[in-house]
């Protein structure tokens, strides 16, 4: 697909994870002109926003995640990262890359207490 995620897997509760999100289709001045941004979806719930970057690089979080997670972007890669760290319980679920009306596959965080 046009965006690709990794990353994801089965930690305990305070752990870390790094998710990546590569736009491998995108040709460069396509992935730059996009907000690029992270969503979730716990079991039975709706899906909801995380992140976002800019292109230069203006972040923007849900308050359940500021100052455990970092989005970044490498631009000339056409790649976007998902550093978590602390991770709890509550933050398990299926992780989505999006830009616009794009979605990628989602990648599966599972964090056990």
């Amino acid at each position: 697909g046009p965006l690709v995620e990794s990353g994801g897997g089965l930690v305990q509760a305070g752990g870390s994870l790094r998710l990546s999100c590569v736009a491998s289709r995108d040709i460069l001045s396509t992935f730059n002109s996009y907000v690029m941004n992270w969503y979730r979806q716990a079991p039975g719930k709706q899906r909801e926003f995380v992140a976002s970057i800019t292109y230069t690089h203006t972040t923007n979080y849900a308050d359940s995640v500021k100052g455990r997670f970092t989005i970044s972007r490498n631009n000339s890669r056409k790649t976007i990262y998902l550093q978590m760290n602390g991770l709890q319980p509550d933050d398990t679920g299926v992780y989505y890359c999006n830009r616009d009306n794009t979605w990628g596959q989602g990648t599966q965080v599972t964090v056990s207490s």
